[in-house]
């Protein structure tokens, strides 16, 4: 019988024989492992798949008319694309007229309780459809409802209009080199705010800004004038 069914100790030697031949392989492997790590740092790919920039100006066509805005001029992402739209909503950092759609950083140190001071010009474009034109309107509207007071300051004039018209608790602002039509309201519990509009083509350009600014107008009237050449290519 002990020779058909071997002993147990018999067995003892082959199992230590193949252990023999594992621990070389294992030893071998480990060597083995930092080469191949090298190797592959060597010959993996370092470039990355890149998202694609915005492009500087995006053309957008208002009211049949092209204009060229500035990517990061957008208020309203919906708006942020080429083609024709009624209306596109833009802002500019004032003075430098930079288009940066980043908001200010207002954290506990800097949070005053009082509304933060306005640094941005806003622009809207529009299609006017054959409305009533702004020079139209100063010709033959506003006269109607302009106090007869006026008083001018260092060239501009400002007209208010009677408390009883549809403009009741606005000023009208002309000025001259550079011209400037602005109406603005009149400072109360916050402060006034100015609007300016300029027809090009089938689109009007409706600037506003804080009325404080006004105390240095020429340089808010020639501010406009160079968004409205950057934005449409007229000079």
């Amino acid at each position: 019988m002990s020779l058909l069914f071997p002993t147990h100790p018999t067995t003892r030697p082959r199992r230590r024989h193949r252990r023999n031949h594992v621990v070389p392989m294992l030893i071998g492997a480990a060597l083995a492992a930092p080469a191949i790590a090298v190797v592959a740092y060597l010959l993996w790919p370092t470039w990355q798949s890149q998202k694609p920039g915005d492009p500087d100006r995006i053309p957008v066509s208002v009211g049949a008319t092209l204009f060229n805005v500035p990517t990061h001029a957008f208020r309203r992402k919906v708006q942020k694309h080429s083609g024709p739209q009624e209306r596109v909503d833009l802002s500019y950092v004032y003075p430098s007229l930079e288009a940066s759609n980043l908001p200010r950083h207002v954290s506990v140190e800097n949070f005053d309780e009082n509304a933060q001071p306005i640094d941005r010009i806003f622009v809207s474009i529009s299609a006017h459809h054959d409305a009533t034109s702004p020079d139209t309107r100063l010709r033959t509207i506003y006269p109607r409802y302009i106090d007869r007071a006026t008083s001018s300051e260092d060239g501009l004039t400002t007209q208010p209009f009677r408390d009883n018209s549809p403009y009741s608790n606005e000023d009208l602002f002309l000025g001259t080199t550079p011209a400037l039509l602005a109406r603005c309201t009149r400072d109360g519990a916050t402060e006034g705010m100015c609007m300016s509009e300029r027809r090009i083509g089938g689109a009007d350009l409706i600037f506003r800004f804080p009325r404080s600014w006004l105390a240095q107008w020429r340089d808010v009237g020639n501010a406009m004038d160079r968004l409205t050449m950057q934005l449409s290519g007229l000079r």
